[in-house]
């Protein structure tokens, strides 16, 4: 099999309750040519935004099944409480229904928001119910007090506490990076430079309070290949020796380092930075990602690209054997999920 471990899919116009447009939480133009949000909007621009456009897409380009992980417009950071709620079930309840109707295609995923910890905590045991196993966590969230948090800082601990009680499959994910940084929202910097910049934190936090063996019922992958992340090991690694007095109480982060529960996927657009994942945390962790159907995915009509076009140069330029590439594209895929080819 070819799974992606990393897409998104658009609920229809008329899927969304109407409080959501009222109160500009997230809402699609009827005409389905942009998604809005407050004052944000984007155009939905290329195929496989919407169900019926995602199978024939994934058809065309022999992808087997996909991962649709929650939108990242509805981590909730930030929300009042009761937008959250609703907000956050309306997103589970949507990809419930997408996995019920379409078993064969798709795996989702589903999303709380760890400001409000109790809550994130019935809204597991609520999803468990529904048959999703893969928890979406964005890499920050905005706290009570106003403060950006890492989801790798101990006030999450119970989320994963209960996720691993649940042996569940996590993604982490970065997303509002111009609320936390303060600089102008020019050149498209938060999405090419920023959200590379989120996850490496988090990952940083991830390794230091060693949550991989603290948890270890827990898959967890991180969106980009966490590429940052992975290239900033060795200043990571010289600042822990180089100042062990900041680090007390926390792990040296080389004992995580290809950890069997920590996953990157390959979104990371190009062979070379393809080629420093592999020799940093090992084949077995990669999974396939996509990201699609954004552009700043896989997505075929952007420049050279097309659905596994990374993963095809790989091979091409010897980073990669076929076989490694096979199971980028299913073993490790379904390693991440605890799945079996035939659960699918």
């Amino acid at each position: 099999m070819r799974i992606n471990g990393h897409g998104h899919i658009l609920p229809e116009p008329s899927q969304i309750p109407a409080f959501m447009r009222e109160k500009k939480l997230f809402w699609i133009d009827d005409d389905k040519k942009f998604m809005r949000q407050a004052d944000w909007s984007r155009p939905i621009n290329g195929a496989s935004f919407f169900v019926k456009e995602k199978i024939e897409w994934m058809d065309q380009h022999n992808i087997d099944h996909g991962v649709m992980l929650c939108l990242s417009q509805l981590y909730c950071n930030g929300w009042k409480k009761q937008d959250c709620f609703d907000g956050i079930q309306f997103q589970n309840d949507f990809n419930a229904s997408v996995q019920n109707d379409y078993p064969k295609k798709f795996t989702c995923g589903f999303v709380v928001q760890p400001m409000y910890i109790e809550h994130a905590l019935k809204e597991i045991e609520r999803c468990v119910k529904l048959n999703l196993r893969v928890l979406c966590l964005p890499s920050h969230f905005l706290n009570s007090k106003g403060e950006w948090m890492s989801t790798a800082e101990s006030d999450v601990d119970p989320i994963y506490e209960l996720a691993n009680h649940h042996g569940l499959a996590i993604q982490i994910h970065p997303y509002d990076g111009e609320k936390m940084i303060a600089l102008k929202n020019k050149y498209w910097r938060f999405h090419l430079i920023w959200m590379m910049a989120q996850c490496a934190d988090t990952l940083h936090l991830f390794t230091l309070r060693d949550l991989p063996n603290k948890f270890p019922n827990l898959r967890t992958s991180f969106a980009h290949g966490g590429m940052l992340g992975i290239a900033s090991y060795g200043r990571r690694i010289q600042g822990f020796d180089g100042r062990p007095d900041i680090f007390e109480e926390l792990e040296d982060p080389r004992k995580t380092l290809g950890h069997k529960n920590l996953y990157f996927d390959t979104l990371v657009h190009d062979s070379h930075t393809l080629d420093l994942l592999k020799k940093r945390v090992g084949v077995s962790q990669l999974i396939m990602g996509l990201d699609d159907p954004f552009p700043l995915g896989e997505m075929e009509g952007v420049g050279t690209s097309y659905p596994g076009r990374v993963i095809d140069y790989a091979v091409e330029n010897g980073i990669l054997t076929k076989q490694e590439a096979k199971d980028i594209w299913c073993k490790n895929v379904l390693n991440w999920l605890n799945k079996r080819e035939e659960d699918l």
